[in-house]
C-alpha cells in the first residue's frame, strides 16, 4: 500500500473506488470536433429495452459518434460524455447522510493539517532489512504458487502454436520494458512510503501487491494514497471468488484507511483491464446489498465512494466470450472462469445494471468515468460504449473518455513510462481534485510532465511485439 496522504485511491488488481447520485440522463454530449447533443425522455427499463441493448451495443446517436471519432482519424482527443442532469430528490440525499469521522473537522480537503504517519519524508521504517528479507521470501512463494497455476492454466489451453507465439511475444515485451520496470521495483522495494504484502482477507493471495505501482507512484507524488489489491486468479479461484477478494480488500480500506494517514471519506474506486470489470460488479453487487440488508451490517456501501473509474475493461461478458475465443481464450476455458455460460449475464455489469431489481439501487451508485483507447483489440473500446448506454439508460450519470490509437497497454504501461504528457494520468486526477481547483491545475500540470522511464525506441517495439 503506497501511502501519501488522505484521499485514496483503490486499484482493485489491473483497478479503484469512487462515488455517485443519479437520475434522469437526459443528454449526451460529444466534445471534440463539434457537439452532438442527444435528447431522451426519462422512463422505466423494459423487457424491450434489456434485449435491444443486449442486441445492439451501438444505438444509432452512439453509433454516429464512434463513426465520426473513427473519420477524424484520431487527430485529436475526443471525449465522449454521457452526462445526467443534477435532480433534486425530495428528503435527504443518501450520499449527505455519511458523517465526518472525530478529529477530521479542521483537515483539508485532501491533505491533514499535521504530518502524515505515512507521507513524504517519513523516516525509513525500523526492520527494513528484514521486512526487505521477508518479501524476496514471499516474492519467491507467490512466483512458485504463479508458475505452478500458469502450468495448470497451459495444460488446459492445450500447447500450440498460438499460444507458444504469444508468450514468446509476453517475453520479448516483458524485455522491452524492462529498464522501466527495474526502476519501478526499486520504488515499490525501498521506498520507506510503500507498505508490501498487507494481509487483507485470510484466502490465498488476500494481499495488497506491486502490480499498479507504476501509476501508484504517480499518485503517491500527488499526496494520493494507493491501495493495490491482488485477487485469486483462475483456476485458483472463480469469478466469485475474484469479486469476493476485491470486495473484502474495499472493506479492508475503509477499516484501516485512517491509520495510513488517509480519510475515509475520501475513497475512489478504479480498474483497469480484469480489474475494471471486477470492479464494477463490486460496485454494483454492493448497492444491491444496501437496498436489501442493513447498510449498517455492510463494512462499506458503494453510497460511501466518490467516483468510480474504469480503464480499459469488458462489461458484457456473453459478447465477449466469442471475442476471447478467437484470441485464444477457449469458450470451454472463459466458462469455466464465469462458473459457466449461463452465468455470464450474472456477472456482466451491463446486463446487471438493466435487471428490474437493480433500479432502487441506481440512485446509490457513484459518478462512474470509462476510460478506453480506440485501438484497444485485447477489450474493444464498444465494451465501454454500450457500458455508457446501458447505465445511461436506468439513468445513472457516467462520462466516457476515449484515447485515439491507444491500445490495451498504452494507457497502462507505455505511456506513464514514456514520460512527457500523461493524458490518462491527468485525466485521473481532474477528476479526484474536481473540487478543488488550486490542486487540480497543479496535478495536471505535473501530470503532462512525467520522467522518462524507457527509451522511445524500446516503447515502440514493445507496442509492435505486444501480445495483448
Amino acid at each position: 500500500m503506497e501511502t501519501p496522504g488522505p484521499g485514496i485511491c483503490l486499484d482493485a488488481p489491473d483497478s479503484g473506488l469512487m462515488r455517485y447520485e443519479v437520475d434522469g440522463m437526459k443528454q449526451a454530449e460529444v466534445l471534440g470536433s463539434g457537439e452532438v447533443n442527444v435528447e431522451s425522455k426519462e422512463r422505466e427499463t423494459t423487457p424491450a429495452d434489456v434485449r435491444r441493448i443486449a442486441a445492439d451495443p451501438l444505438p444509432e446517436a452512439v453509433d454516429a459518434v464512434h463513426r465520426d471519432m473513427v473519420e477524424d482519424g484520431g487527430n485529436q482527443r475526443d471525449v465522449l460524455r454521457f452526462q445526467s442532469d443534477v435532480v433534486t430528490r425530495r428528503g435527504p440525499r443518501l450520499l449527505s447522510q455519511r458523517k465526518t469521522l472525530p478529529g477530521l473537522e479542521n483537515h483539508r480537503r485532501r491533505t491533514f493539517s499535521g504530518p502524515s504517519k505515512f507521507g513524504k519524508g517519513s523516516p525509513l521504517r525500523q526492520g527494513s532489512l528484514k521486512e526487505f528479507t521477508q518479501d524476496v521470501r514471499h516474492a519467491a512463494t507467490e512466483t512458485f504458487m504463479i508458475t505452478r497455476l500458469a502450468l495448470t492454466l497451459l495444460k488446459l489451453l492445450g500447447v500450440g502454436t498460438r499460444w507458444i507465439g504469444k508468450f514468446i511475444r509476453l517475453g520479448l515485451y516483458a524485455a522491452c520494458l524492462m529498464i522501466g520496470f527495474l526502476q519501478v521495483g526499486y520504488f515499490y522495494y525501498f521506498d520507506p512510503r510503500v507498505h508490501r504484502s498487507i494481509i487483507y482477507g485470510n484466502q490465498p493471495r488476500n494481499r495488497y501487491k506491486a502490480w499498479g505501482s507504476l501509476l501508484a507512484l504517480k499518485f503517491l507524488d500527488r499526496n494520493i494514497i494507493v491501495a493495490c489489491i491482488d485477487y485469486r486468479n483462475f483456476p485458483q479461484g472463480s469469478i466469485s471468488d475474484m469479486i469476493s477478494d476485491v470486495t473484502t480488500g474495499i472493506g479492508y480500506v475503509f477499516q484501516n484507511l485512517e491509520s495510513y494517514g488517509g480519510d475515509p471519506n475520501m475513497v475512489y474506486l478504479a480498474g483497469q483491464s480484469a480489474g475494471a470489470h471486477l470492479a464494477a460488479c463490486a460496485l454494483l453487487m454492493q448497492a444491491e446489498k444496501e437496498i436489501t440488508q442493513d447498510p449498517a451490517d455492510l463494512v462499506w456501501r458503494s453510497s460511501q465512494i466518490n467516483a468510480c473509474m474504469a480503464i480499459s475493461g469488458g462489461y458484457n461478458l456473453t459478447k465477449l466470450s466469442e471475442h476471447f475465443h478467437k484470441r485464444g481464450l477457449y469458450k470451454q476455458i472463459f466458462f469455466s472462469m464465469m462458473e459457466g455460460e449461463k452465468s455470464l449475464p450474472k456477472f456482466s455489469p451491463e446486463y446487471m445494471v438493466l435487471t428490474p431489481a437493480f433500479r432502487r439501487a441506481v440512485p446509490l451508485l457513484p459518478p462512474i468515468t470509462l476510460y478506453h483507447g480506440t485501438a484497444d483489440y485485447s477489450i474493444p473500446h464498444v465494451s465501454s460504449v454500450a457500458f455508457a448506454v446501458a447505465l445511461r439508460l436506468v439513468g445513472a450519470r457516467v462520462n466516457t473518455v476515449f484515447y485515439p490509437d491507444k491500445t490495451h497497454t498504452d494507457l497502462f504501461l507505455q505511456d506513464p513510462m514514456r514520460g512527457g504528457k500523461d493524458e490518462l494520468l491527468a485525466d485521473m486526477i481532474s477528476l479526484i481534485h474536481e473540487n478543488d481547483e488550486e490542486a487540480r491545475a497543479e496535478g495536471v500540470k505535473e501530470a503532462h510532465c512525467c520522467q522518462r522511464l524507457v527509451p522511445e525506441f524500446l516503447l515502440q517495439l514493445a507496442r509492435l511485439v505486444s501480445p495483448f
